[in-house]
């Protein structure tokens, strides 16, 4: 088993990946569990494919699960939701020391963990990714938020996990557009700042995306450890290296936005897309070779990930786009900054980006073939 720390300030926590995790949940749980009763929340998919083994294995040690059952789907992260699971969560009697558990993708995750941030003023929360994206990005660093009708994850708290238990095997219940999704979060920390990663991407990725245990094992840990050592760093985003982390969002999330955050577009799609056009951009500033720039995008294309924007279909231009983006978390006094390239493995944070000229190269990219 890949034991990797996240070493928080005052609290530290273990992301363990380990195939048939989920089937021995129970004894990984009970030290994080006080008594005789836990609360688990899911959605229905999850649900159908792993509530049998996670409650046998909880009930194993002793412990009766409680279950709440939430529709699939990036809709479910809304108020009408998050009010749901916070008076359901009372409403079982969850006090200020006990975790609950959160079953599920990077929905699931973000949901349960800003309930559990705010119920009882924070109780505390473990882990059970079940998507590639969530093993390998969301379910790590304690960002926990709800999408609005301003814009995604534009409400939600810092609140860190006790635990976090990765399984592969979840990834084997999975349509394979929802794997190729999270790809794009591994993809991401080779284009941050580490090349060699990258170069193992575009060796090994079809592997992965085809299912081989220790080319996901691999890529889960690596992931893992990078983020780790982001947060641990940067933990609330206030020295600008966590912000790395969001290659490829501020254009993704715009994307996200105008296709009304729904399957037309996956986050993860439009974070592999948001990394494309963050690579050209960054050739149009001079900053990046094209060579490089069109590498990253062969290899999301050969991951069967969106690389044109022409390829979504959206009757808007550059400066509707735009509009979305100004709603951005990275907004700061009116600036928006925008994680750039210098090169593969050389992500920084550009703080004089003019939006006028990002809405006139959207203009050229939505009509790219």
């Amino acid at each position: 088993m890949a034991v990797i720390p996240v070493n928080i300030a005052g609290a530290p926590y273990e992301v363990r990946i380990e195939a048939g995790l989920l089937a021995a949940a129970g004894k990984h749980c009970r030290p994080f569990i006080r008594g005789s009763k836990v609360a688990v929340v899911t959605d229905e998919h999850v649900a159908a494919a792993w509530r049998g083994p996670v409650e046998a294995s909880l009930g194993a040690e002793s412990i009766r699960s409680e279950w709440l059952v939430l529709p699939a789907g990036e809709a479910t992260k809304s108020w009408e939701f998050l009010a749901k699971t916070a008076d359901w969560l009372l409403e079982q009697g969850v006090e200020r020391k006990d975790s609950v558990i959160a079953l599920g993708g990077g929905v699931i995750g973000d949901l349960t963990g800003f309930a559990a941030s705010m119920v009882k003023r924070g109780c505390g929360f473990i882990q059970m990714p079940t998507t590639l994206l969530a093993q390998v990005d969301s379910s790590v660093g304690g960002k926990t938020a709800i999408n609005t009708s301003a814009g995604k994850n534009l409400v939600g708290a810092f609140h860190q996990p006790v635990l976090v238990l990765a399984d592969p095997l979840a990834l084997d219940t999975l349509p394979p557009r929802e794997t190729r999704a999270g790809y794009a979060e591994v993809v991401k920390y080779g284009l941050i700042d580490d090349a060699a990663f990258f170069d193992w991407c575009e060796a090994d990725g079809a592997a992965l995306l085809a299912g081989d245990a220790s080319a996901r094992e691999h890529a889960i840990a690596s992931s893992v450890a990078a983020k780790a050592r982001i947060v641990a760093a940067d933990e609330k985003e206030t020295l600008g290296l966590r912000a790395l982390l969001n290659l490829g969002h501020t254009f993704g999330h715009a994307l996200e936005a105008e296709t009304g955050f729904s399957d037309r577009l996956l986050h993860g799609e439009g974070v592999a897309l948001g990394m494309v056009l963050a690579a050209r951009y960054s050739v149009r500033r001079g900053l990046m070779n094209g060579q490089d720039a069109e590498r990253v995008a062969a290899h999301i294309a050969a991951a069967g990930l969106p690389s044109a924007i022409s390829a979504l279909g959206m009757d808007c231009d550059g400066a509707a786009l735009t509009a979305h983006m100004l709603h951005d978390k990275k907004m700061d006094a009116g600036t928006l900054p925008f994680l750039l390239m210098r090169g593969i493995g050389q992500t920084f944070l550009a703080k004089d980006v003019d939006l006028a000229d990002v809405a006139a190269f959207l203009d050229a990219e939505l009509v790219r073939g």
